[in-house]
């Protein structure tokens, strides 16, 4: 990993927005970059955009795995999170959907930078399965389809969930429900941001 990553936490304010599928990610994020000047890092969407990307090394297994609502290899996340950490102007990032697995926060934490904090947000499958289906009519995302919802809640639940736990032990987590409507949620989650920004 490049030594240009590895800033000091003082400089650097790094969220992890973490939830399951459907649970409201990125909604949540795109209102605190308009708040908060935050850049949004979306590890789905920088993998969707590698697996487009000609000549990708990457492309074909970032495919596969999203097509089994598998888990992507945590060096190839890191490296492309990194790379834009990197090239930004910013010290203000939200990381939505990442760490998916306990190795990448650890992984991350120790090459890049350490997080934070960690926003949970919770929700039930079957809110969160009627959302992405939803979606689905016009996402046009290979990964809105039934099957491969259920195969994502699995993983979430398997692998996702416990980074949740780790962090709790070092306080950095903060669980904010997120069945009600959009302006709800965030009444929830604004305040949070506004505390840590005061503290700063």
């Amino acid at each position: 990993m490049t030594s240009e990553a590895k800033l000091s936490k003082d400089d650097m304010t790094v969220c992890f927005i973490l939830g399951g599928p459907g649970s409201g990610k990125g909604t949540q994020c795109a209102k605190l970059v308009q708040d908060f000047g935050f850049v949004h890092m979306s590890a789905g969407d920088l993998l969707r955009e590698e697996q487009q990307r000609p000549g990708s090394e990457y492309g074909e297994l970032i495919q596969n795995c999203i097509k089994e609502g598998k888990i992507v290899p945590s060096e190839v996340t890191i490296t492309l999170l990194e790379k834009k950490i990197i090239e930004s102007d910013s010290n203000r990032f939200l990381i939505d959907g990442f760490p998916r697995q306990l190795d990448q926060a650890l992984a991350f934490e120790k090459e890049v930078i350490e997080s934070t904090l960690i926003i949970y947000l919770e929700c039930s499958e079957e809110v969160m399965l009627k959302r992405l289906l939803k979606r689905g009519e016009t996402s046009g995302r290979i990964d809105d389809n039934k099957e491969t919802i259920l195969k994502r809640f699995k993983t979430f639940l398997e692998l996702s969930y416990p980074v949740v736990e780790h962090f709790r032990k070092s306080g950095k987590v903060h669980t904010v429900p997120c069945e009600d409507s959009v302006e709800e949620v965030y009444a929830r989650v604004k305040p949070i941001f506004a505390e840590l920004f005061k503290q700063k």
